[in-house]
């Protein structure tokens, strides 16, 4: 029953208030029992059963809840580096799509993969990521786009979370594409994407669906379709929305009740109405944004519209090439103007309610799962405008150990 003390402040991000209310405790210390954090506050008032425990000493630095990255393509075969100058000269997002490179490349590197081979890479990666303080990633397939890729996608989705420290959650992406074996039979497609839906939700190998609507991917009728399936099945819903232009994607994921809608760069103020009245989550990908050099998401105009706001990285090897969520962080402020407690919040407790983990992860709390991190830093102010590599100097995943500087 370890003890985390001589924190110098304790950021429990817990979900009442704001955007930018974290709840702080100064001079604290959290107990926890296996994997359950038993108690939080005050070290003067840790309770006596704790007190004789095992102390992990913080060194006098802030302490968060383990980070939720809640939108990455963490499974996939190759880079995509030969288009990244092709952008920086102008050539756009869908002129790149229409000469055969963006997503349908990808789907040609990943079908070359074995399960092995994708179970390895994507461990890797989330090595890094427990680096960095992260300790719930959301996994979205959508690089295999037939049968057996899709399916070797999410069943190394479910081994990463059984075999790694990290808790990883499973999103069906069928609708990312139409695969170009399909192209000009896109009725025989999303007949196929419904057809594995109740497999995949049978099997477990997922916890929700996603789509992609705009141009050169899905349409809303089209995505409305196959979510609204999703959705019987028992999934929870995503939606990748209003990136490229407003396609309606926001008010889409607003009317199927979607835990979040993702992008959203040019989403409009009717949209925003929506998610505000339904509640759901607005995720920001900035680092995505940066590539693609769009205009950010309207971060602001969320918030103060009262749209929860999470911050993640969209980790896929071509438009974020990075899984760098503190990075994402700086820029949500910097670019997206949200505070750096605004920040935070969206990669802690909002990112776990965009997931439907608020009840187990995303805050500090007694009851949730022992996942925190510690960091080189006095404040989040001082963390995230202080751009360092890694200011992550432990990693608790699940009242483990999962890194240590």
């Amino acid at each position: 029953m370890p003890v985390l003390a001589n924190i110098g402040l304790l950021a429990t991000c817990a979900g009442p208030g704001g955007q930018g209310e974290l709840h702080p405790v100064p001079r604290a210390a959290v107990a926890w029992e296996g994997e359950t954090i038993g108690w939080a506050g005050p070290e003067a008032d840790l309770p006596a059963r704790w007190r004789a425990e095992e102390r992990w000493d913080a060194g006098g630095r802030l302490v968060i809840p383990g980070l939720v990255d809640c939108h990455t393509h963490l499974c996939f075969g190759g880079w995509r580096a030969d288009e990244f100058a092709d952008r920086i000269r102008g050539v756009g997002y869908l002129e790149i799509a229409r000469r055969g490179g963006g997503i349908a490349s990808t789907v040609a590197r990943t079908r070359e993969l074995s399960e092995e081979a994708l179970f390895a890479r994507a461990a890797g990666f989330l090595e890094e990521m427990g680096k960095l303080g992260v300790t719930t990633v959301e996994a979205k397939s959508g690089y295999g786009l037939d049968r057996e890729t899709e399916l070797r996608l999410l069943r190394v989705h479910r081994r990463l979370h059984r075999e790694t420290p990290m808790r990883v959650v499973s999103t069906y992406l069928g609708a990312h594409l139409v695969p170009p074996e399909h192209v000009g039979q896109r009725e025989e497609y999303l007949r196929l994407v419904e057809e594995l839906l109740p497999l995949v939700a049978r099997e477990r190998l997922a916890d929700a669906a996603d789509a992609y609507v705009d141009e050169g991917a899905f349409s809303v009728a089209e995505a409305r379709r196959l979510l609204s399936r999703a959705r019987a099945l028992g999934l929870d819903l995503h939606l990748h929305a209003d990136q490229h232009g407003d396609r309606g994607g926001a008010a889409l994921a607003a009317e199927l009740g979607a835990r979040s809608a993702d992008h959203l760069e040019f989403v409009s103020a009717s949209g925003i109405a929506a998610l505000a009245a339904a509640g759901t989550v607005a995720v920001s990908l900035p680092i995505a944004a940066l590539y693609l050099a769009t205009p950010p998401l309207p971060a602001r105009s969320l918030v103060e519209a009262g749209v929860p706001v999470a911050v993640s990285t969209d980790f896929n090897p071509g438009t974020a090439p990075s899984y760098h969520l503190p990075l994402a962080l700086t820029l949500a402020c910097t670019v997206q103007r949200l505070t750096p407690a605004e920040a935070l919040k969206g990669a802690t407790q909002v990112a776990a309610r965009a997931l439907g983990l608020e009840a187990v992860c995303g805050s500090v709390e007694a009851g949730k799962s022992a996942d925190l991190a510690v960091i080189d830093a006095a404040t989040p102010d001082e963390w995230l405008y202080h751009l360092r590599p890694n200011a992550c100097v432990l990693t608790v995943a699940g009242g483990r150990a999962a890194w240590r500087a």
